[in-house]
């Protein structure tokens, strides 16, 4: 049902929602992690509160980046491919890690870093198949 609903939306509005969803999540990491992380660099007053302010904005932005990249990545390959299964979400983490780690310029360090987003992406999307999967049949009976 989920995939009839999304079939009509254009790869760019769900980039976009994903992007909105996921870096509003890393924001608000980022303001939870970022009193505790500046407490132990011995921060405080104005200083701890900036401290918190660009660690709000540094990770929701990743998160976000890293969200729309994959998003786009699954989609145009299920426009493409004329499927929605695993090998997508596969190659969307697998896009979405390399972009993240390419920074770096550690090779190593981009092969592992895309290599665990894609394992990440193919059990989230297997995970929420076999939910929808559940629920079709469930409807049938």
């Amino acid at each position: 049902m989920e995939e009839e609903l999304l079939a009509g939306v254009p790869c760019s509005s769900r980039a976009v929602e994903s992007v909105i969803r996921v870096s509003t999540a890393g924001g608000l990491y980022g303001f939870c992690a970022g009193p505790y992380n500046a407490r132990k660099l011995g921060l405080s007053g104005v200083s701890q509160a900036s401290y918190v302010a660009k660690s709000i904005g540094r990770i929701g932005f990743q998160c976000g980046i890293v969200s729309g990249i994959f998003t786009m990545t699954n989609c145009g390959l299920q426009r493409y491919r004329g499927k929605s299964d695993w090998l997508n979400a596969l190659m969307g983490g697998a896009v979405a890690g390399a972009a993240v780690a390419i920074r770096t310029r550690n090779w190593s360090h981009v092969v592992t870093t895309a290599g665990l987003v894609s394992i990440f992406s193919v059990l989230a999307n297997s995970t929420r198949t076999d939910d929808l999967l559940k629920q079709q049949q469930q409807r049938q009976h």
